[in-house]
C-alpha cells in the first residue's frame, strides 16, 4: 500500500504548497508528460485528407460508427423517442428492480457528465472554425450519435455487476472483458477491460476535473471583477471550496450524484436554454438571414472555411467531443439505473445527445450566428466562451452574468459525474474497498483544487488524449455486439406493445 500513500501525501503536499512551489511543480511536470502527450495526440488525433480537409481519424472513426448504428437499429433514435419520455417520466419503473437510482436520475447523471464549457464555448470554436454551416452538420452528428448512445447503454446494464453492499459496477470494462472471456480468451478479456479502466482514470483528471475546475475559477474572477477580484491570485482558495463542494456529494456515492444531477441539471439547462432563447428573440430581425448562413454553409462548395466538407468536419468533431457518444463513459452512469430491462435504459440514453447537442448546442450557435456575426462581434478577436459572453451581453448588459452561473454549474455537475466514472475504472482495477474507494476521492478532489492553482496543459492533453483512445476499442466491442443489442431492443418493445411489461402509470 505504499504507492497509495505516496498518492494520498501528493495530493495533501499540493493542496497546501505555496503558489511558489506550484510554478515549479508546474514546470516540471509540464516538461516531463508534454513530449508524452504531443505523442498520444499525434496518434490519438491523427488527421486524414478527406476532400481536401484534414479530417481527425478517431472523429471519423466515431462518425462511422453513429451512421451505422442509426441504419443498422432501423433509425431507434426516432421511433424510440416517444418511449425514452415515458421511461423518464417514470412510466415503467420497477421499484423491485435491481439497480441503484431512477431511469431519470440517470440520464440526468450522465448529461451532467456531457453538458459542460464545450456546450457555451466549444460551439462557438466550431463557427469561428468552420463557419454557420458548422451549426447545421452539429444538429445531424447530435441526432446520428443517439444511436451510438442506446447500444453502449444497453451493454452497460447487461453485463454490469452487482456488488457485495448492494451497488453495481458497469461499463465498458465489464462488456469487453465479457465478450473475450465468453470466447475462450479471458486474459485478453482482463487486459481490454484494465487498459479501458486505466485510460478512464487518467482521463478523469483533465476532462471531467482539472479543466472544469479551472474553467469555473476563470469564469468566476471575470463576474466578481476580474484582476481585481479577491480571487484574482487565490486560485488555491477557490479550488478547495470547489473541491468541497464535490467531496460533499460524491462522499455518497451514486446515489448522491444522481440526487444532485437531478436536481441541478434541469435548472442550469432551463436557465441556460431560456436566456439563450430571449437572446435570440431580441435578434429575432436575423433569424431568417441566420437560418441561410447556416443551410448554405452547410451546403456551399466554396467558402473560406473549406465549403460544406470544413463545415461539416468541425460540426461532427463539436458534436462528438460533446456528447461522447462511442466513448463509454456514460454506459457507466446508466449501468445503476433500477431495471432488469438493458433495453429500457438503452432507450432513455437517446435523450442524452439529444438535451446535450440538438437542444443545447443548437442554441449557442443560433446565439452566435444572430447576433454575434450580424453586429461585428467575430471581428473583435474573440473565441470560445468569451464570443458567446459578448453575443449575450450585446442585448443585455448584465446577460453574462447568468451565463457564467450556467457555466459555473455546467463545470460542476461535470466534475461529479466524472468522479463516478473515474471511480468505476479505479474499484474496476484495485478492488470495491472502502478504503480504495475513499482514495480515490480523495485524489480527485485534491487534483480538483490543483486545477484552479496551476496550469498543467501537458496532463490536461494527456488525459483528453487517453479519453478518446478508448473509443476505438470501445466501438470495436459496440460492433460486435451489435446483433445482439438489436435483438434485445427489439424484444423489449414487442413485450411492450404485448403489455408483458411492468407498468407504473398513475392515473
Amino acid at each position: 500500500m505504499r504507492w497509495c500513500r505516496a498518492l494520498l501525501l501528493f495530493g495533501v503536499t499540493m493542496l497546501l504548497a505555496p503558489a511558489a512551489l506550484a510554478e515549479t511543480f508546474d514546470q516540471q511536470v509540464e516538461a516531463v508528460v508534454r513530449p508524452l502527450a504531443n505523442g498520444l495526440s499525434a496518434v490519438v488525433f491523427y488527421k486524414v485528407d478527406l476532400f481536401g480537409q484534414a479530417f481527425p481519424l478517431i472523429v471519423l472513426w466515431l462518425a462511422i460508427a453513429a451512421v451505422f448504428f442509426t441504419l443498422y437499429m432501423g433509425f431507434i433514435n426516432i421511433r424510440g423517442f416517444g418511449l425514452a419520455i415515458r421511461h423518464v417520466r417514470g412510466h415503467y419503473h420497477n421499484p423491485a428492480a435491481n439497480g441503484e437510482i431512477s431511469h431519470f436520475q440517470a440520464v440526468a447523471t450522465a448529461v451532467s457528465g456531457t453538458v459542460g464549457i464545450g456546450n457555451i464555448g466549444g460551439v462557438a470554436v466550431a463557427i469561428v472554425i468552420g463557419g454557420p454551416g458548422a451549426a447545421f452538420w452539429l444538429v445531424v452528428a447530435g441526432f446520428l450519435s443517439m444511436s451510438t448512445k442506446l447500444v453502449e447503454c444497453t451493454l452497460g446494464v447487461k453485463y454490469r455487476r452487482y456488488n457485495d453492499d448492494g451497488s453495481v459496477s458497469g461499463g465498458p470494462m465489464y462488456y469487453l472483458e465479457h465478450y473475450l472471456s465468453s470466447r475462450g480468451a479471458p486474459r485478453l478479456g482482463k487486459f481490454l477491460g484494465g487498459f479501458y479502466a486505466l485510460a478512464l482514470v487518467i482521463g478523469c483528471f483533465g476532462i471531467g476535473n482539472m479543466f472544469q475546475s479551472n474553467q469555473a475559477y476563470v469564469q468566476f474572477v471575470t463576474i466578481t471583477g476580474g484582476e481585481q477580484s479577491f480571487f484574482a491570485d487565490r486560485g488555491w482558495l477557490f479550488g478547495l471550496c470547489i473541491a468541497a463542494a464535490v467531496g460533499v456529494v460524491i462522499i455518497g456515492g451514486i446515489k448522491s450524484i444522481a440526487r444532485v444531477a437531478a436536481h441541478i441539471v434541469p435548472f442550469m439547462g432551463v436557465l441556460y436554454c431560456v436566456c439563450a432563447v430571449i437572446i435570440i428573440a431580441m435578434s429575432a430581425e436575423h433569424v431568417p438571414a441566420a437560418l441561410r448562413l447556416i443551410i448554405g454553409g452547410a451546403f456551399s462548395a466554396q467558402s473560406v472555411t473549406g465549403g460544406m466538407v470544413g463545415a461539416l468536419i468541425v460540426g461532427f468533431q463539436r458534436a462528438l467531443f460533446s456528447n461522447e457518444a462511442g466513448i463509454g463513459s456514460a454506459s457507466i452512469a446508466h449501468s445503476a439505473v433500477q431495471t432488469d430491462e438493458p433495453a429500457s435504459e438503452g432507450l432513455v440514453s437517446l435523450l442524452e445527445p439529444f438535451i446535450d447537442t440538438v437542444v443545447i448546442c443548437s442554441l449557442s450557435s443560433l446565439v452566435i450566428v444572430t447576433t454575434a456575426y450580424p453586429n461585428g462581434l467575430m471581428d473583435d478577436g474573440l473565441e470560445g466562451i468569451a464570443l458567446t459572453s459578448a453575443a449575450f451581453a450585446h442585448h443585455i448588459s448584465w446577460a453574462p452574468y447568468p451565463l457564467a452561473i450556467a457555466a459555473l454549474l455546467f463545470a460542476f455537475s461535470t466534475s461529479i459525474s466524472w468522479s463516478y466514472y473515474g471511480l468505476k475504472g479505479w474499484t474496476y482495477l484495485f478492488g470495491e474497498g472502502r478504503f480504495t474507494q475513499i482514495l480515490f476521492k480523495a485524489i480527485f478532489c485534491g487534483f480538483i483544487a490543483l486545477g484552479c492553482m496551476i496550469q498543467l496543459s501537458a496532463v490536461l492533453d494527456f488525459s483528453d488524449a487517453m479519453v478518446f483512445l478508448i473509443a476505438v476499442p470501445n466501438i470495436l466491442g459496440l460492433y460486435l455486439f451489435a446483433p445482439e443489442v438489436k435483438r434485445e431492443v427489439q424484444s423489449y418493445m414487442r413485450r411492450l406493445r404485448a403489455g408483458e411489461v411492468h407498468v407504473n402509470i398513475k392515473d
